[in-house]
């Protein structure tokens, strides 16, 4: 867990200043850690005295570590015995994924502190993770769903919880786990005697609502989208037609000479012909999409992650948690349909200070995006061009083998949400596309 980062992405705050007990110490030197990043510096002094934060910063900024801190040293400081076998502490995230990773990093993190982890999480292990639970934890991980399906069968209780961790709230909104939340959450002691520390992409009304409605007067901390990506992430967009964007992805990909890459798609069924277009024209890549099974995409991720292989195909959701290090390009093939998205997506790049390439395509279907985008982030997003794409005359990918079954009847009715039909139309006004003439000399953000 090794916060490789630049120097001019950290602050001032050392670790070392830190009234950090020994045990959480040595964790914190056997990562390596030396300063704060941003988001650090403004959580540790605040939540180790034990108030609560509600704090806004993107994934990739050193959150994980911020509250895993506050959580051992408070823990290590309690002198509450009264049922070591319930869970003191408790996190919640949106994805398995982010879940997985946390306890990873609580592993590494808080390997000399003696305290016991748990981790529940969805799609596989569901007997094992009960038994982990049924022995005894300290601090419990996991995702809502199979937090709440091991409480309502007694698995453990939640009276003896002293602090609570919110991962990742706006996302919470958008998978719709909101009432999972809200049952968690008056399920544990009053507010005023358990801490409760919230993190988001962004502090959105809604969020704030649910953290003044179940904290105790948190503090505010924020950290802003531009601080963490417009300095260190080199962006471009492309205005390509529908036809012209599998020919420029290809051409743009065996340009790069090694790294990870992550493409972003807007529906399933873009992913799934986008990773078949690819591996038919020699780039190695993967699709993960929620119907991939729960072992599969864990090799998949393992195999991304390892650098087997290069390329990940993607959609906003499937990808959401996902904690993958040294992403050196994202290309969204589709553009995002919410400015929130765009921010998301390319921070999966120029994590901690790194350095990272972001590419869109704005095709005719999503380029009235684009302006709604640019004005989020306060810049014009520069313009290229690709003369070469144009003459690339790709291979078909071969096709997939019929599915036996009845002559009548086998068909599907209809497609389900998120299938790769058509995709959600957004809230928002549309605006008219932008020519690739008008913007093209606006100042880069990428600095």
């Amino acid at each position: 867990m090794t916060q490789q980062v630049s120097r001019e992405h950290l602050s001032e705050l050392q670790f070392s200043s830190l009234d950090l007990l020994d045990p959480v110490r040595a964790g914190v030197e056997q990562a390596g850690f030396t300063h704060c990043t941003p988001i650090q510096a403004l959580t540790l002094p605040v939540a180790l005295e034990g108030k609560d934060v509600a704090g806004q910063a993107q994934t990739g900024t050193g959150k994980t570590a911020a509250f895993l801190l506050v959580l051992f040293q408070k823990l290590l400081q309690s002198q509450d015995t009264a049922d070591r076998r319930q869970p003191r502490a408790l996190v919640l995230a949106p994805t398995r994924e982010l879940a997985v990773q946390i306890h990873k990093d609580a592993m590494l993190l808080g390997g000399e502190t003696g305290l016991n982890l748990g981790l529940a999480y969805g799609g596989i292990d569901y007997e094992k993770q009960r038994k982990t639970l049924q022995e005894g934890v300290d601090i419990l991980i996991g995702t809502p769903g199979r937090i709440i399906d091991y409480f309502k069968q007694d698995v453990f209780n939640l009276r003896h919880i002293e602090a609570m961790v919110l991962d990742e709230a706006d996302r919470m909104f958008d998978l719709g786990f909101i009432k999972d939340i809200r049952y968690v959450l008056r399920r544990l002691p009053p507010r005023e005697e358990r801490q409760c520390l919230l993190f988001s992409a962004t502090l959105s009304q809604r969020v704030l609502e649910l953290a003044y409605e179940h904290m105790n007067e948190p503090e505010l901390l924020k950290v802003e989208a531009d601080q963490v990506t417009a300095d260190n992430v080199q962006q471009s967009v492309y205005y390509p037609a529908n036809e012209e964007k599998l020919p420029l992805l290809v051409s743009l990909l065996r340009r790069f000479d090694s790294g990870r890459v992550m493409v972003f798609a807007n529906t399933r069924a873009a992913t799934d012909r986008i990773e078949r277009t690819l591996n038919a024209n020699g780039v190695h890549a993967a699709a993960i999409s929620g119907q991939v099974p729960q072992k599969k995409r864990q090799s998949l991720l393992r195999r991304f992650h390892d650098g087997e292989i290069p390329v990940l195909v993607a959609t906003d959701v499937a990808a959401r948690g996902l904690h993958i290090p040294d992403v050196s390009h994202v290309i969204n093939f589709d553009l995002p349909q919410d400015a929130e998205d765009y921010v998301h997506r390319i921070g999966r790049t120029a994590r901690l200070g790194a350095r990272g390439e972001a590419i869109s395509f704005a095709c005719e279907n999503y380029a009235f995006h684009l302006p709604e985008i640019e004005e989020y982030i306060g810049y014009s997003i520069p313009v290229q061009q690709d003369e070469a794409a144009g003459e690339l005359s790709l291979k078909k990918p071969p096709p997939r083998p019929r599915k036996s079954g009845p002559k009548d009847g086998g068909g599907r009715r209809g497609r389900s949400r998120g299938d790769g039909g058509a995709p959600r139309k957004s809230s928002r006004r549309r605006r008219g596309s932008r020519k690739p003439g008008g913007g093209g000399g606006g100042q880069a953000g990428s600095g």
